[in-house]
């Protein structure tokens, strides 16, 4: 895994108590394993980043987009492309996505799971000769 400075837990509190309508929404489907058994986290910092949703067992992050994303979406690919380098993987909503259609996000993030290849396959998949 990629080595960061230390972490800015203060921010990512901060971002947390801040959250959207959209993040608050979808929290309540991420919490508590809910999703695939699945942990994940809020406001992760990573490296220099915060990630909206994170699960860290899959090097999965979850992001929320609102308005503001439309005005540095050339940040927004810097940011991609480096946490991509560092082995995560990134899907991405859109605000109105989570407050409209919740449950459609959510499958879609079981589907993102379900794809992800398993780090250890099994041997009997191996098959007997």
């Amino acid at each position: 895994m990629p080595v960061f400075k230390p972490r800015n837990t203060n921010r990512a509190r901060s971002l947390r108590n801040e959250a959207t309508p959209a993040e608050r929404k979808l929290w309540k489907y991420l919490s508590k394993r809910q999703v695939d058994g699945r942990k994940f986290s809020r406001q992760m910092p990573i490296g220099p980043y915060y990630a909206d949703f994170l699960c860290r067992e899959l090097a999965l992050i979850i992001e929320i987009d609102g308005y503001s994303h439309d005005m540095r979406q050339s940040e927004d690919a810097t940011r991609t492309q480096d946490l991509i380098d560092h082995g995560y993987r990134i899907v991405r909503f859109t605000n109105d996505d989570v407050l409209i259609n919740v449950e459609g996000v959510v499958r879609q993030i079981e589907l993102a799971i379900a794809n992800i290849p398993t780090p250890n396959p099994s041997r009997k998949r191996e098959g007997n000769q």
